[in-house]
């Protein structure tokens, strides 16, 4: 249930719905938001940030994987970015799916391991 508490009403982007998807990602496993390592703050993409933020996005280092900086927009659960990258596509809390295909994009948000 999204609530005025979930961790999802502090996602920022552009046409999101309540699972985190939004203008330029809307499928229905696009449902993964990401902490920016530069700013803190989630955004559903790195479009998203690219078009909000009034700074350049920063990736987070291999050795700051133990941050939590990936959001499940199903059940609104944070887990750490070594979580997210061996959890196989699938929110470790809630089960939900991920896009398997986001890890073609994971260098613009995580340094290479």
């Amino acid at each position: 249930m999204h609530n005025n508490d979930s961790p999802r009403d502090a996602v920022h982007g552009l046409e999101l719905d309540p699972q985190t998807r939004c203008r330029h990602w809307h499928g229905p496993t696009d449902i993964v938001a990401i902490r920016f390592r530069c700013c803190r703050l989630y955004y559903a993409c790195h479009d998203c940030h690219a078009a909000l933020a009034d700074h350049e996005a920063q990736v987070w280092a291999a050795n700051e994987f133990d941050q939590p900086a990936v959001l499940c927009g199903a059940c609104g659960a944070q887990h750490s970015i070594a979580e997210y990258l061996a959890c196989n596509a699938k929110c470790p809390a809630c089960g939900a799916a991920f896009n398997p295909l986001c890890s073609l994009h994971h260098r613009l948000y995580f340094a290479a391991e």
